[in-house]
């Protein structure tokens, strides 16, 4: 079968296409990776204050054994609190303010949800801080390192 130029000459120039589009493709993919790269960093997410003063609560008995927002069992007996942002495990030191007793409790909650409070504390913490029949009352709330 004989070989017509103007064939060849077809065949040629999609050839040439080919390749055009091809090189496109790789400097437009390398252009884009380097400008993923030199995209500004993510902005850090808020980190709570060390230390803040606002009024504690704690956890009414009929929440005893219901999950936490962490997965375990709430426990009225353990040590434990919930806040609205630290981090599942934290350790913190809660103080009230106006007779200065202290309980250090482990935060496994999120919450409370009422403006001005900054903890929730388990019944245990909030007996160790006398504050059983007040039901509320101002603490300091100090991150363990």
């Amino acid at each position: 079968m004989p070989l017509d130029m103007n064939t060849y000459r077809i065949s040629q120039a999609n050839h040439d296409m080919e390749r055009r589009i091809r090189g496109m493709l790789l400097v437009g993919l390398t252009g884009l990776a380097f400008l993923a790269g030199c995209a500004a960093t993510p902005p850090k997410a808020k980190v709570p204050a060390a230390v803040e003063i606002g009024l504690a609560s704690y956890y009414a008995d009929r929440f005893h054994g219901r999950l936490t927002a962490n997965g375990e069992r709430y426990d009225r007996q353990a040590y434990t609190a919930a806040h609205r942002h630290l981090p599942f495990g934290t350790r913190v030191v809660v103080t009230r303010l106006d007779d200065g007793r202290t309980v250090t409790v482990r935060i496994n909650d999120r919450g409370p949800f009422v403006r001005g409070r900054v903890i929730d504390l388990s019944h245990a913490a909030a007996a160790k801080l006398g504050m059983l029949r007040l039901g509320v009352v101002e603490v300091r709330v100090m991150r363990m390192e």
